[in-house]
């Protein structure tokens, strides 16, 4: 979860390919724009990032992403759930670099190749475990669904 830009990806019904959505900007309220898609996309769970410092330390940004799934938790019907998101932007930054673009005209795209990213490894994860990915948020007592 970027403070200026998030990058929203989704996935196939089978969960096991994810595809660019599209960038929504901090400024603009991301929360409406993840409520719209969700509703679009007939999303069943929610991944968000959780920006954790490469010793796994939490950052300035863990509190935002850990707000924001917990106001998603609160207001969506379905799982939320925070997964680490450690390397998912220099992993798409450097993989836009390779593609021939350049920082300045990826800028636009590089939340959503990280939220890519970030999603393929939570799918992967799933089907090599068996598990759910991340950490489960749980609504807190008096739970508004939009």
């Amino acid at each position: 979860m970027g403070r200026a830009r998030v990058g929203v990806a989704r996935c196939d019904p089978y969960g096991v390919l994810a595809t660019p959505v599209e960038t929504l900007a901090r400024r603009e309220e991301p929360i409406a724009g993840i409520h719209r898609l969700v509703d679009e996309f007939e999303v069943i769970e929610v991944i968000v990032g959780l920006p954790l410092s490469l010793n796994g330390a939490e950052t300035a940004s863990t509190d935002d992403s850990r707000s924001v799934a917990q106001q998603l938790a609160n207001e969506l019907a379905i799982p939320v759930r925070l997964v680490d998101e450690r390397l998912t932007t220099v992993s798409a930054a450097r993989g836009l670099r390779e593609a021939g673009r350049t920082a300045k005209n990826s800028r636009s795209v590089v939340d959503q190749a990280a939220a890519v990213i970030l999603l393929q490894h939570a799918l992967d994860l799933e089907r090599s475990s068996g598990n759910p990915p991340g950490a489960l948020v749980e609504p807190h007592e008096g739970r508004t669904i939009a």
